[in-house]
């Protein structure tokens, strides 16, 4: 997402070629406003924009670095929402009471799933409770979603009134000592008065302590529409953007941020649970820029990454006794951490290759698949110690992967290669290394 808008910065800063040029920086306004309006953001939000963003410019004196500076300060300046929370707020006394809402198809049930997740990730006991009654399997949903994540789920067979299933999942919440009860709603196709009611009769008996909107990021201005009807009738206080990665437009979040004055809370960057992250203004709009976004890179490893087991690790690749079954703990590791084109852009200097990468399916895609196939082909000495590969060997596992030996020498020069790159930024000066080839790659891109 964003890419649009990037994209229409660069355009705008390159018609500023020279200093105290006022022709010139009228053509980059006027390409700033096409670009925007390209992008589905509202009229309004980008005359505000275009007017700030001119008077900082004469201000700070005309030219590139004085007009980037003064498009990321005002974007900042829209997406915060004064006075408002970010990210998860818990309540002083828990159970923290979060109503999930939205309209039926935006990714409502998902995003509650992946909230959880989230939540779950950072040691907090969450149950998640199903009062979307209206939508066929919508329960057998919930249980799926939530056995494959392992966590906890409240409904009650065959009970027709969310209301009812409101109640008791409160009452299991407080006898349970859960740090937060997530409850997914009914959604409709369209806002009527039948789903405003029965919303209105949850929020009452649940008292929440967050109302959660979940807005479809392809929706555009028509999203923010109705995350506004749905302001007015519940009185949301916070957005969830589902499908952040599948629009490269970006409208519809400087809509709901300046037009209906709402925070984006959190963003849905994939399809898969740990798809989910954070809304911070000043780091999106760093991503948005090229800039990179390395403290949310650092907080999601931190989630994942325990710190005695990657000491351990990382005394090991000194030692070059990395071996296959450390390649497959990283593996289940990174799949963990989620969304590999949103990493990636989160890394200073990698951030504008992001675009042009399809995400990487740590589960499905063929060279993963033959990789687990030649590993699981190893036997445990094997696996152990590279070193024993003979010719042999090699031509046994192939055997058993249904590859040729030319495949499995392929992906064993590979994995030496890897090991020698990662022993290599092990050392002292290893981040030193690492900063001067993200320094050669910022150039070349």
């Amino acid at each position: 997402m964003f890419e649009l808008i990037g994209e229409s910065f660069k355009s705008a800063i390159n018609k500023l070629r020279f200093i105290d040029d006022e022709k010139a920086l009228k053509n980059a306004l006027e390409t700033l406003k096409k670009s925007l309006l390209k992008a589905d953001v509202h009229h309004k939000v980008v005359k505000d924009l275009l007017i700030f963003v001119e008077e900082d410019v004469k201000k700070n004196g005309i030219g590139q670095k004085q007009f980037l500076n003064a498009i990321k300060i005002n974007l900042e300046r829209i997406l915060n929402v004064d006075g408002k929370n970010q990210g998860f707020v818990f309540a002083s006394k828990p159970p923290t009471i979060v109503l999930m809402t939205g309209l039926q198809g935006g990714g409502k049930t998902t995003s509650t799933i992946k909230l959880a997740n989230y939540l779950k990730l950072r040691n907090k006991k969450v149950l998640v409770a199903a009062c979307d009654l209206q939508r066929l399997a919508a329960v057998e949903q919930l249980k799926q979603l939530c056995s494959a994540n392992e966590i906890e789920l409240f409904y009650i067979e065959n009970e027709k009134n969310p209301i009812e299933v409101a109640k008791k999942a409160l009452e299991k919440a407080k006898n349970s000592i859960v740090d937060v009860l997530l409850v997914d709603t009914a959604g409709r196709l369209a806002i009527d008065e039948i789903l405003m009611d029965e919303l209105k009769k949850i929020k009452e008996v649940l008292n929440p302590n967050e109302i959660f909107y979940v807005a479809d990021a392809m929706s555009g201005q028509d999203g923010v529409k109705t995350a506004a009807s749905f302001n007015q009738a519940l009185g949301i206080s916070g957005v969830i953007l589902s499908k952040f990665d599948a629009d490269t437009k970006g409208g519809i979040a400087l809509g709901i941020a300046k037009q209906i004055g709402i925070p984006l809370r959190f963003i849905g960057v994939g399809e898969k649970i740990p798809d989910l992250e954070i809304f911070i203004p000043d780091r999106i709009v760093s991503r948005i820029m090229g800039e990179g976004d390395l403290a949310t890179l650092a907080e999601k490893t931190a989630t994942i990454i325990d710190e005695k087991e990657a000491k351990k690790l990382n005394q090991k690749i000194k030692k070059g006794e990395f071996n296959f079954n450390d390649f497959l703990n990283q593996m289940e590791s990174i799949k963990k951490l989620g969304n590999m084109k949103s990493l990636i852009g989160m890394i200073p200097g990698l951030s504008n290759m992001a675009s042009g990468i399809k995400d990487l399916d740590l589960d499905n895609s063929k060279e993963i698949l033959h990789i687990k196939a030649m590993i699981s082909s190893m036997t445990q000495k094997e696996r152990e110690n590279p070193d024993l590969l003979n010719n042999a060997r090699k031509c046994r596992i192939a055997k058993g992967a249904g590859l040729s030996q030319m495949e499995v020498n392929r992906f064993l020069k590979q994995f030496s290669n890897a090991a020698k790159l990662a022993k290599r930024f092990s050392g002292k000066k290893g981040m030193d290394s690492l900063m001067q080839m993200m320094n050669q790659s910022r150039r070349q891109f």
